[in-house]
């Protein structure tokens, strides 16, 4: 099961899953209409869905388990990004929480009992190298998504002994949508960005071998790791960062 799947890293995620012939494979997104189409490219079963909602979120997973049986792997990728600060209205932020962290919550909140139960279940999180590291001048995303990879690693701590395996994918820049709207960060991702099938392989790979970090970009481990050796150099190397993309004045830039 994929959520997000109508576009971007979930469809890619939806068409490579198909190609292991699962027993079944739900494509589900806000986007029905999208999401019926990348479902019959791939002989799926699309669902409309509201993650952040849930109740519509508990209708997924019945669904799901009602009509093919037990939840074998569930890919928790819907997401929504956008720049913002302190400043940004409380609305916002609580739009990105919930789509963002939330979502996981309340799918985790339906599937761990019963995989506990059976001994078995997967339970994927799609956070992104912002929640390893930071996003430049987008707060919320940064802040949502080291909880998401927070919580998909309290997750593994917790139920990883009773049969439950939890791996958090963490991209870069991906040639996505989601990439194009933010116009601003084009310089800073576009030599990191990848196509979302690259991306898609990777999961599979990473799923096979059941590591807990899944990175499409080998940069981010090496960032990830600088910043854990010395965290106020790493803070400094960002603030450098910073200034050469979005330059502030009075700081020695025109």
């Amino acid at each position: 099961m994929v959520t997000g799947g109508a576009s971007g890293i979930g469809a890619a995620m939806a068409r490579r899953f198909a190609a292991e012939s699962p027993r079944a494979l739900i494509v589900a997104d806000l986007d029905f209409e999208t999401a019926q189409r990348v479902a019959a490219d791939i002989d799926a079963f699309p669902f409309e869905v509201d993650v952040a909602d849930p109740d519509s979120s508990d209708r997924l997973i019945e669904y799901a388990e009602d009509t093919y049986g037990p939840v074998d792997l569930f890919c928790a990728n819907a997401g929504i990004g956008f720049a913002g600060d302190e400043q940004t209205r409380p609305e916002d932020w609580d739009r990105m929480w919930n789509v963002n962290l939330m979502a996981h919550v309340h799918a985790a909140r339906m599937l761990i009992p019963a995989w506990v139960a059976r001994g078995e279940g997967y339970f994927l999180s799609t956070a992104s190298a912002a929640g390893l590291l930071t996003n430049l001048k987008a707060a919320q995303y940064s802040v949502t998504k080291h909880a998401a990879v927070a919580f998909a690693e309290w997750l593994s701590i917790t139920y990883g002994d009773q049969g439950v395996k939890v791996s958090c994918l963490c991209p870069m820049g991906v040639k996505t949508p989601f990439l194009d709207a933010a116009a601003e960060f084009h310089e800073l991702l576009d030599p990191y960005a990848l196509e979302p099938a690259e991306v898609a392989d990777v999961v599979v790979a990473g799923l096979a071998e059941e590591r807990f970090l899944i990175l499409p970009h080998p940069d981010v481990e090496r960032f990830f790791q600088n910043k854990a050796n010395d965290y106020d150099r790493w803070i400094d190397g960002m603030r450098r960062l910073q200034q050469s993309v979005f330059p502030t004045p009075g700081n020695g830039h025109n």
